[in-house]
């Protein structure tokens, strides 16, 4: 089994006020050669936005590009006629393939807006774009993993699909709770909160473990905890 550590506190960090940004690769003006990525992992921000702010239009070519609040709502305009809000327990899936453009609001006037942004690069370059969001019902996911992402060539009934031969999971964890998860590639384990134990390491709120050449791990639940998997091909 080969593993690699990233615990919270040593991700790259920026912050312009109306946007806080932690990234766990190198992203902008972040840059570390030995955290480029997890496999076909290449980025995993976990972005804060402040009320009635948000990123302008902007861009995105050939990459896989999945957003998931955790608190808040953000609203999401582009250049494929889609303009929709995302909301707590709906992921959002934009393949950006031939290219682009969007933007992200946070409408409240009130609210911040925390939402994870992953993007994963895919196996084929240059396909026509594609853009869906779906509510996941978190009951599915009560001590049990719930598939939000799934490749396209092989779809898991429920599973929004992308252009790669990856899975993204949900788990929320009662205290004590104790469970496997099964690899298909290498895995990325996100806290994003609670305590855990995988493979008998200890995460905390968002620290992260990368989980390569195993079949199978063990998890248990120090705390009642909120996990993301992103399991990927490695090369």
């Amino acid at each position: 089994m080969k593993t690699i550590l990233h615990k919270a506190n040593t991700r790259g960090y920026a912050n312009f006020g109306w946007l806080k940004s932690y990234h766990t690769f190198s992203f902008a003006g972040y840059q570390n050669k030995e955290r480029m990525s997890f496999g076909r992992l290449r980025v995993l921000n976990d972005d804060v936005v402040q009320p009635k702010m948000g990123f302008g239009t902007h861009p995105h070519q050939n990459m896989e590009i999945i957003s998931i609040p955790i608190s808040g709502a953000l609203s999401h305009k582009d250049s494929i006629n889609n303009k929709r809000s995302i909301e707590v327990d709906e992921v959002q899936v934009m393949s950006a393939g031939t290219g682009l453009t969007h933007s992200e609001f946070n409408d409240s006037k009130t609210k911040e807006v925390n939402f994870l942004q992953l993007w994963i690069i895919p196996e084929k370059e240059n396909v026509t774009p594609y853009y869906n969001q779906k509510k996941f019902d978190p009951i599915e996911r009560k001590n049990k993993f719930q598939i939000l992402v799934s490749p396209k060539d092989q779809l898991v009934e429920g599973a929004l699909p992308i252009n790669q031969q990856g899975y993204i999971s949900m788990i929320d964890l009662d205290k004590c709770v104790e469970t496997e998860y099964e690899l298909k590639n290498g895995a990325y384990f996100f806290l994003i909160e609670g305590e855990i134990s995988v493979a008998d390491i200890t995460l905390n709120k968002r620290d992260a473990i990368g989980i390569s050449e195993v079949k199978k791990v063990s998890i248990k639940a120090n705390k009642s905890s909120k996990l993301l998997i992103i399991d990927v091909p490695m090369n």
